[in-house]
């Protein structure tokens, strides 16, 4: 029997018809009257409600509101006062029918169609064979989606095979609804998040995954998102969401722990920011009991370290010889036992409170004596403090230190929470049990952090209060109302969009150390010089804290007193408001979010800015100068400039393009570049307020200040036009962009070979692979696709004879030494030639970074006269 017979009366091919015509002209309060008068006119509506549905199913389908949809949201609202529209007077076999017929009806249905048919035909009623049935029908129409979303709508997750649900929409990146699969049910999380575990694992077989799932179409971007640096974030994130036990997440642990290890020998032996103290803590709390850890480390510090230190770590953790690198088991035999048990842990005499002077020359420095830093781990400590700190008026400096987390999944927990009040620091030792979780200190925390009346300061505060919570859980079953907190990052991040807030801009790392950032830039944009952070990232925990790491965490809080003291005193000189509390807190998240979408507006608008020279800022007389060059054309390597420590990105990119540059290191007063002008006829090039100061110190028209909000590249095109350069691509990669040295030795594929064999850097290509750095951006897969039309990688500079290169210690007579650990052996095969800079020994090699910067400077690239003088 036809539905269309059980609906007596009703022709409803006819009433199909007449309701695609009013969808169609957008006639919806026409058709909602029309299908209301047909609803209750129907004798058997639920029969003649799947007539409907069959029948429009095909029509507009995919678009936002459809009609079946429209139909569905009717018939619920028509039902409402018709309740005897129901499953629950017909006979079992009808209902059956109905049932099976709405079913139907489900395959590769919208969102909004499935919940509507499950709730109208009780389809969760149906026998559990019937419905597995269904979702097999499904999966084997494709609809993995709606076979998944089906099964868990009526609870069938139990009954299915987890890996055949969720594996095909994992593959298409939809991981968020197999997390909706496993919701609430503890074993099927477990295998979740195990089975993505295994596609971490070195030696996973990703196209015999594929084979599994023919059906299974993925695109570019989908086949990207199955690898482990990706499916690692995703297992620690699941870890932590569904409390899975570590250990059953073996290969995901093992790359995070790699990772930090790697992170740990960059930080300590790159970098050398930081102590190897620190390093020995966190490496040896990392490795413990995992052995493939253990040669991994060995070989890191083979790379980075000395062969006499790989040795030592080799003999303490007893590594078997055959999984040791080249040379460590000789020089473990040639070590005395004395030797090999130390790991070169030699303690050192006991540390002063004043730190040494180097140290003070460079960076900021605690004002207060030692007796005026109170170590607090008592509970009537806790009660000085909380009578010093809870006071009317009072301006507390707020900070918090946790031991950084390498490898693990569990929340960071506060192990010291700095006060600092003028000429005092108190630090809260939550490590120490009588005081970590009493009460009073709880209560102490909250009542300083809810009291308007009191100015606290901190710079990032949100990461402080989510550890926080973490460590005392109560503060999220009663949470507190944040009073009186000025949070020094939003003025900081409103400082560097000010014209006024000198050193506006972050400075690339050039020289020996990183460059600045966060705190540590503020502070040196603001009080002069830069926060020591060696003992950022030491361990915490341990008891009794050294003096260096009693000294940071002091000094991390005062900081913030004398930044604050300098802001407050006279803030329209650096662009900002009276009030700096006025700054909203949401400025920074807003920012980032606007950041993507508004990028094209955003670089139009600088091209605007730059066009309307009318327009200046508060510094007039500065920008008038700067437009008011008449020299004549000249090449790149006829500008000699020096760039103050601000603009080193601007250097770097004029480097590239030829240009002789010297650049300030961080730690350099303004006035070394205007010494550097006066000795080497430089022009100097600055932004901000040392604008004023340096033109004083020079000759006129040379210092040229620039616009520090923008890019690099941009600031480069306005230096180039300024100054009348003529670039050319010979011109492109002419000087080294590390040491500015203009004199290359060009070198052959067979002797870079020889020369990488002899150092021994051919013997292990895969591993060396794993363990290669990012290297310099110039380093780039050679461009093999160039048409031949475009400009050839001619540079203008000077070339050394090969005599230059001592064969045997490969030294330069400048005394640098071929950089040989940075060539990829992977790369030998493809790259014919290669130039090795004599000042720095850094290894260049043509790739496609050169057209890039074709393309970048278009602009203000001569390519025919180029091309011309080389012909």
């Amino acid at each position: 029997m036809s539905l269309q017979g059980q609906s007596k009366g009703v022709d409803l091919p006819a009433l199909q018809e007449h309701l695609c015509g009013l969808w169609s002209r957008k006639e919806q309060e026409e058709l909602r009257q029309f299908l209301k008068s047909s609803f209750t006119q129907m004798q058997e509506p639920l029969a003649g409600l799947l007539g409907f549905l069959e029948g429009c199913l095909t029509v507009q389908r995919g678009k936002s509101s459809t009609l079946h949809q429209f139909i569905l949201s009717e018939f619920i609202r028509w039902r409402t006062s018709n309740p005897q529209a129901s499953l629950n007077g017909l006979r079992e076999e009808e209902r059956l029918r109905l049932q099976k017929k709405a079913l139907g009806l489900l395959t590769d249905s919208h969102p909004g169609y499935m919940d509507p048919l499950l709730e109208i035909y009780q389809l969760s009623s149906l026998k559990r064979p019937v419905l597995l049935e269904h979702v097999d029908f499904l999966h084997d129409c494709c609809c993995f989606k709606e076979a998944l979303m089906f099964s868990v709508k009526v609870e069938l997750q139990k009954d299915l095979d987890m890996e055949k649900m969720c594996v095909p929409l994992i593959l298409l990146d939809k991981l968020s609804l197999a997390e909706l699969y496993v919701r609430d049910l503890p074993d099927l999380q477990q295998r979740l998040v195990s089975l993505l575990d295994s596609w971490c694992e070195p030696n996973f077989n990703m196209q015999a995954l594929l084979s599994q799932y023919p059906n299974v179409v993925l695109s570019k971007h989908q086949m990207d998102q199955i690898q482990p640096k990706l499916l690692s974030k995703h297992v620690f994130r699941l870890m932590e969401k569904f409390c899975i036990d570590p250990g059953l997440c073996s290969n995901s642990v093992y790359k995070r722990k790699l990772d930090s290890l790697r992170f740990l020998m960059y930080k300590t032996f790159g970098e050398k920011s930081m102590s190897e103290e620190n390093w020995r803590d966190h490496v040896q709390a990392m490795i413990e009991g995992n052995t493939e850890l253990q040669i991994q480390l060995v070989q890191l510090l083979v790379k980075h370290c000395s062969l006499q230190t790989a040795a030592q770590w080799a003999a303490h953790y007893n590594l078997p010889r055959n999984r040791l690198p080249l040379g460590v088991w000789d020089k473990i035999q040639s070590l005395s036992r004395k030797k090999q048990l130390e790991m070169c842990f030699v303690s050192g005499p006991p540390e002063s409170w004043t730190p040494l002077q180097s140290d003070m020359q460079k960076y900021y420095q605690l004002p207060l004596p030692r007796e005026n830093v109170l170590f607090v781990e008592s509970l009537d400590e806790v009660e000085l403090c909380r009578e010093a700190v809870l006071k009317p008026g009072c301006v507390v400096g707020i900070d918090m230190e946790w031991r950084a987390g390498f490898g693990t999944v569990s929340s960071q927990r506060v192990a010291l929470i700095q006060l600092a009040v003028q000429e005092r620091v108190f630090l809260l030792d939550l490590c120490a049990h009588a005081i970590s979780h009493h009460s009073t200190t709880v209560n102490f925390i909250r009542a300083l952090l809810s009291d308007k009346n009191i100015l606290k300061l901190g710079y990032g505060m949100s990461g402080d209060l989510r550890s926080l919570v973490s460590t005392w859980p109560e503060l999220r079953e009663e949470p507190m109302k944040m009073e009186g907190v000025l949070d020094l990052l939003h003025v900081h991040q409103e400082l560097q969009r000010c014209w006024l807030g000198n050193k506006g801009c972050r400075s690339v790392e050039v020289s020996e150390g990183p460059a600045e950032k966060g705190l540590s830039l503020l502070v040196q944009q603001i009080l002069g010089k830069p926060l020591n952070k060696t003992e950022q990232l030491s361990n915490w925990e341990r008891r009794p804290l050294r003096t260096s790491q009693l000294r940071y965490a002091a000094t991390d809080a005062y900081c913030l007193l004398d930044v604050y003291l300098i802001l407050s005193r006279d803030p329209k000189a650096f662009g900002l408001p009276e009030d700096l509390r006025s700054i909203p807190s949401a400025q920074l998240a807003k920012s980032r979010e606007e950041k993507k979408p508004k990028e094209k507006n955003k670089q139009s608008k600088r091209r605007e800015a730059r066009q309307k020279a009318s327009e200046p800022h508060s510094m007039d007389d500065c920008l008038k100068m700067t437009s008011e060059y008449k020299g004549p054309t000249i090449t790149p390597p006829e500008l000699r400039v020096v760039c103050d420590n601000m603009l080193q990105g601007l250097g770097r990119f004029l480097r590239c393009l030829g240009v002789d540059v010297k650049m300030l290191e961080n730690t350099d007063d303004h006035k070394v570049a205007a010494e550097l002008a006066r000795a080497e006829g430089r022009v100097i090039l600055t932004a901000g307020q040392p604008y004023q100061t340096l033109r004083s110190q020079v000759g006129e028209g040379r210092c040229l200040t620039l616009d520090c909000s923008e890019k690099a590249r941009d600031q480069a095109v306005h230096v180039l036009r300024h100054f009348h350069v003529h670039l050319t691509p010979a011109d492109i990669f002419s000087r080294c962009q590390a040491c500015n040295c203009n004199e290359y030795l060009k070198l052959s594929r067979e002797d870079m070979t020889r020369m990488m064999k002899e150092r021994g850097l051919l013997q292990d290509i895969v591993s060396k692979r794993d363990d290669c750095e990012p290297q310099d951006e110039t380093q780039a897969e050679y461009n093999s696709c160039r048409p031949p039309e475009g400009p050839e990688f001619t540079p203008h500079c000077r070339w050394a004879p090969r005599t230059a290169l001592d064969p045997q210690t490969f030294r330069f007579p400048s005394g640098a030494e071929v950089q040989l650990e940075t060539v990829p052996p992977g790369l030998l095969p493809r790259i014919p030639v290669y130039f090795i800079c004599t000042g720095c020994g850094k290894v260049f090699w043509e790739g496609t970074h050169f057209d890039r910067v074709l393309s970048q400077f278009q602009e203000v690239l001569h390519v025919r006269e180029d091309a011309a003088t080389k012909a």
